[in-house]
């Protein structure tokens, strides 16, 4: 007798145990909102436990009703897929109210993005996340696809260069892969997508991680559970960058979908690709590739930033594409069909610059409040000081008049005497405007920003200052994880 009551007593507690554990789980798997306990002292530390503490559901009505008065463009599209939680929180009502309380920030946004939306909400939908994650290079790089910081990220999504190599962006003389904006919207859609799957869905942690590494990210969740302490996002111990980076992407998300609450105008931007990709048989020089589209080369740039000389990488250092917006691509194809093959990669500019990627001189390379100084203009004041009548125009047409003298004087000379008097009159010349050349170097060296002091390289990347687009600080990339 009493063995069997052991047994029963025995079945009774492994069916409580089992049931116990069966309730945990469904619990977990089917956690909703609605469904959270109010003790919040009773949750574990959970990754998507802490992701819903406090939030609410989003209000679809207001979402929709934004919609509504946008069919048929890119925002309406937008917010269709917004999927995260409304989220109560100061750090994102300040963000609001400095985007608010500057609208031409907003309008430089949407300006910025018109060409590159579409191609990300592709992304989004063939991935599966978020909507709001659309709006991410908002906060990485202002929209702007050549943008750098200053710890050497590049591109709309701010990849670092190990890191873009990971995920299959080549980096090479040719091309540089982060700023390819085809390549790395795919890239860091993926890169996401991996982020959220290693922190069980929760999309706050996955963000913290593309901005600060996810390594980092884990050992301030582990620092917390050591201390029995909450392991959301705004309970864990990050930079100041990172402590804002998610409250800025969650702004501009609640901005844009509660645009006429908040009275902001939307762009009009359509729901259609404004691009086609155009496959190439070899390379291309990217001019003639502008003029055939009928597009300044800066335009066509914003486009196809990721290239660094002046044609196309050749095969294996880059894909053989360009980006053409689809009102120019038949055309642009035509032109294509019809130009000799020996002229599409012939030069259109002195020998050399090409090496020196010449062709950056026509967009700008990164985003700055202040216009680099210009050298030419330096050197002028410089010679103009230095000579006090003499008129500039008088100086730099001196080496044209003293070339063709010399031309005349060897006629009558032999070849010998000839090389001698222009070495003569090399050092000659070479003494006069020793003096002025060495100032005017100075004066240029003491003005051009430090990096570009003592250096042959004359780009110089500077921190991406998100200018019109953030709260004119510097976007700071010092805590982004190299690998």
């Amino acid at each position: 007798m009493p063995i069997k009551l052991n047994r029963h007593v025995n079945l009774l507690v492994l069916l409580m145990t089992l049931a116990a554990a069966g309730c945990s789980q469904n619990a977990k798997d089917a956690l909703t909102v609605n469904e959270l306990a109010p003790d919040v002292e009773q949750q574990n530390n959970a990754y998507v436990d802490h992701y819903y503490h406090n939030y609410e559901s989003s209000n679809k009505s207001e979402i929709n009703k934004t919609a509504a008065g946008h069919k048929d463009t890119v925002w309406a599209r937008l917010i269709s897929l917004y999927s995260l939680p409304k989220i109560e929180n100061e750090r994102i009502d300040r963000e609001i109210d400095w985007y608010l309380n500057h609208p031409n920030t907003l309008s430089t946004i949407q300006k910025r993005a018109e060409p590159y939306l579409h191609l990300i909400l592709d992304e989004i939908e063939a991935k599966n996340i978020p909507g709001e994650l659309a709006l991410l290079p908002v906060v990485e790089s202002a929209f702007v696809p050549n943008a750098n910081s200053r710890v050497d990220a590049s591109g709309l999504w701010q990849f670092m260069p190990a890191t873009g190599r990971m995920f299959g962006l080549q980096q090479n003389s040719w091309y540089d892969g982060r700023r390819d904006v085809y390549a790395s919207t795919k890239a860091a859609t993926t890169y996401l997508k991996q982020l959220s799957n290693s922190f069980d869905g929760d999309w706050l942690l996955a963000l913290a991680s593309y901005n600060w590494g996810k390594g980092n990210v884990k050992k301030s969740i582990e620092r917390n559970e050591g201390r029995n302490m909450p392991t959301d996002y705004w309970s864990l111990r990050m930079p100041d960058e990172t402590a804002n980076y998610v409250p800025r992407l969650l702004a501009i998300a609640q901005i844009f979908s509660h645009a006429d609450e908040y009275k902001v105008n939307l762009h009009h931007i359509p729901n259609k690709p404004y691009f086609e990709v155009v496959n190439l048989d070899s390379q291309l020089n990217l001019s003639k590739a502008a003029e055939m589209a009928d597009m300044s080369l800066h335009d066509f740039l914003k486009l196809n930033p990721a290239f660094n000389k002046s044609k196309t990488a050749p095969e294996g250092s880059g894909p053989r594409r360009l980006l053409i917006p689809v009102a120019k691509a038949e055309s642009f194809k035509e032109n294509l069909a019809q130009l000799p093959f020996e002229q599409w990669i012939s030069e259109s500019f002195n020998e050399g610059e090409d090496e020196s990627t010449a062709i950056y001189d026509a967009k700008p390379v990164v985003i700055s409040q202040k216009a680099k100084p210009d050298p030419v203009k330096i050197i002028a004041k410089v010679v103009e000081k230095q000579v006090e009548k003499q008129s500039v125009k008088a100086l730099l047409t001196a080496k044209k008049s003293d070339t063709t003298d010399k031309k005349s004087v060897g006629v009558a000379l032999n070849s010998k005497s000839e090389e001698k008097s222009k070495s003569k009159s090399k050092n000659k010349s070479d003494k006069t405007s020793a003096h002025i050349v060495a100032t005017a170097k100075t004066s240029v060296n003491n003005k051009l920003p430090e990096k570009t002091k003592g250096t042959k390289d004359s780009k110089v990347k500077t921190p991406v200052t998100v200018a019109a687009v953030s709260k004119n600080t510097p976007h700071n990339k010092k805590s982004k994880n190299a690998g």
